[in-house]
């Protein structure tokens, strides 16, 4: 099933109410974001698909039935602008065309690009689409609308860098602090106090020392630099910059010259970056090369930290029901409770259980 096709079901089903027998008509009406067949075309089918009319001139009437009194404008969804119209091939075109608009729209609500088709399913006696929601299972969220809880945690942070310290996440794997240093960036706009440019890097997509000074000039837009030279060049620039996983720079191929010098550059509350950096533990902990020479390390000297810790039983409870109020699906309190209790309010065990569940509930229903 494209994604094309799966947009059709769920936009026609969920929001403008066509029965399975119309569903047919638009999906052979209009197979894919680019294709208006005719009448003619949409009849010929109905040898394979008994759910079609095997006249072109139904075809026409339910065509028309489709457009006047699915496709007019409700009071919870834009309707068609013209839906009234006489049926034409140029009406179709119009359609079409305010259509892949709406599909374009709807991508950008996914975080994925096309659901595998076990993930959605029909439940003919309600007319219900069933979509998992706990996704993604695993990785950073970097959807909006997907993003929850942590207003607490971002207002800390942010209260944070405005009073001139650089930041660092700790928490365990699985935590949400990728997403939750995603979220910043996306909010440092609108609550930095002085602003600056967001930049995100994870260094699990960084070779070594070099690699990362070319990610770093390349993302602020600054001419490829290291040492003093990158001093030079920051001057002008003022950029919240946020690592992932900067328990790498422990790896081989980074030197303690690399914390040295974030360091110097985040030193001061104007200095040209300030820091959030994610961890799975302490900086101190983390990097113990310095520990030796009586020193500690560059970035714990300078970096304030939080600890991220997991959901409480009341946050994992309002995150499942969140992610069920636009399906028809609803947990028994039994299946919650032994959600919360086995996941340990771990966001990303919590969202890898709900996935489970949920994926009953559709079998059932195939």
């Amino acid at each position: 099933m494209s994604s094309w096709q799966t947009f059709l079901i769920m936009a026609g089903s969920r929001l403008y109410g066509l029965s399975r027998k119309e569903t047919e008509i638009i999906l052979a009406k209009f197979p894919n974001e680019d294709t208006v067949r005719t009448n003619n075309d949409v009849a010929e089918q109905s040898i394979e698909n008994d759910q079609l009319p095997a006249d072109p001139e139904t075809v026409r009437r339910q065509m028309w039935t489709i457009y006047h009194d699915r496709f007019c404008p409700k009071e919870n969804c834009e309707g068609f602008p013209g839906y009234d119209q006489r049926a034409s091939q140029a009406k179709d075109a119009e359609f079409l065309t305010w259509l892949k608009q709406k599909y374009w729209e709807w991508l950008k609500n996914q975080n994925f690009d096309t659901p595998s088709p076990s993930a959605i399913v029909i439940d003919d006696k309600n007319r219900t689409f069933l979509t998992n929601p706990f996704i993604p299972k695993t990785g950073r969220v970097d959807e909006p609308q997907l993003f929850f809880n942590r207003e607490r945690e971002i207002r800390q942070i942010f209260e944070e860098l405005n009073s001139g310290s650089s930041v660092a996440l700790i928490g365990e794997e699985g935590i949400g602090k990728s997403s939750l240093l995603w979220a910043i960036c996306q909010q440092a706009e609108s609550y930095l106090s002085l602003p600056r440019k967001a930049v995100y890097l994870d260094l699990n997509e960084i070779r070594d020392e070099d690699d990362f000074y070319r990610a770093l000039c390349d993302a602020v837009g600054i001419p490829e630099s290291k040492d003093y030279s990158l001093n030079r060049a920051l001057r002008s620039h003022r950029v919240l910059l946020t690592i992932d996983n900067v328990g790498k720079l422990t790896w081989k191929g980074f030197t303690r010259s690399v914390r040295d010098r974030l360091r110097s550059l985040a030193e001061g509350s104007d200095a040209p970056l300030k820091l959030i950096l994610a961890a799975s533990e302490s900086l101190e902990n983390l990097f113990k090369d310095s520990q030796g020479d009586g020193k500690t390390s560059p970035l714990s000297g300078i970096c304030l930290e939080e600890n991220i810790k997991p959901w409480d039983e009341a946050t994992a409870r309002a995150f499942i029901e969140s992610r069920l109020a636009k399906t028809a699906v609803r947990f028994t309190e039994e299946e919650i409770i032994y959600l919360v209790h086995e996941s340990g309010g771990h966001p990303r065990r919590v969202m890898q259980l709900c996935y489970q569940t949920y994926s009953r509930y559709i079998e059932n229903v195939q």
